[in-house]
């Protein structure tokens, strides 16, 4: 692997100024989730059109689905709990979900392009390939530190397990797209072109390691590790197609 390839893999990331914290716009999103619901196919025969108060309505009922889910379980889960939580009447909540079926798919691609969303406002802005490298490993270090997906695991194991795996093949696409300028520049210096999905598949890999089996020194070395793992991946990838 060319010198200036490993220094690049290896290198430690900077310690950011100030920590960031992402907060995804849950009405923004739940106004997705509306939209797809006010086709022919819209509960209860009914269309209901897009507006800020349907949005917000429907952000407080899947808020409150995850609260529920975590306290009680996916198999579990009560519609009357979500609408207690959530403030909203019985009638409210088939104005927007048909059944609990219906319900914890919407909070499952909720909760998806919720990541996906804000980790493109992270990334999109930035134009240097490194900062955009370090940026991606410093949000997906922060989502592991908030994350509650360790306590859905618990709670409601085949649930979380369907989740980890429709957001794992989301993601290897969506990263493939985030890390576009990265994957150029490799390429331009190394002369070579890496398998790119191959490498954010395996970046989603450790990080679902992460949270099914976290380290048991603390996960401040979750930067440094994937760095190391990306300079493997690129110096096996490099070799493989100068063979």
């Amino acid at each position: 692997m060319p010198k200036a390839a490993s220094q690049k893999a290896e290198a430690p990331i900077p310690a950011p100024k100030t920590k960031k914290n992402v907060v995804p716009d849950a009405g923004a999103e739940a106004g997705k989730s509306l939209e797809r619901r006010t086709g022919p196919k819209a509960v209860a025969g009914a269309k209901v059109k897009p507006n800020r108060r349907s949005e917000e309505t429907i952000a407080n009922i899947l808020k409150a689905t995850e609260e529920v889910v975590l306290m009680s379980g996916a198999d579990r889960i009560s519609i009357l709990d979500v609408c207690q939580v959530a403030g909203v009447s019985r009638g409210t909540f088939y104005r927007y979900f048909a059944s609990q079926e219906d319900l914890l798919d919407t909070f499952s691609r909720h909760k998806r392009e919720s990541f996906h969303s804000s980790l493109s406002q992270e990334l999109g802005h930035i134009s240097d390939p490194e900062a955009r490298l370090n940026a991606l490993f410093a949000y997906l270090d922060n989502y592991l530190e908030q994350s509650r997906a360790r306590r859905l695991l618990v709670v409601a194991p085949d649930y979380a397990l369907g989740f980890f795996r429709r957001i794992f093949h989301d993601s290897i696409v969506r990263f493939q797209d985030g890390l576009g300028i990265v994957f150029d520049d490799w390429d331009d210096r190394l002369g070579v072109r890496l398998d790119r999905e191959l490498i954010c598949e395996m970046i989603i890999r450790y990080v679902l390691s992460e949270i099914l089996v976290p380290e048991a020194a603390g996960r401040r070395l979750f930067p440094v590790r994937v760095k190391k793992l990306l300079g493997a991946l690129i110096m096996g990838s490099t070799s493989r197609t100068r063979r």
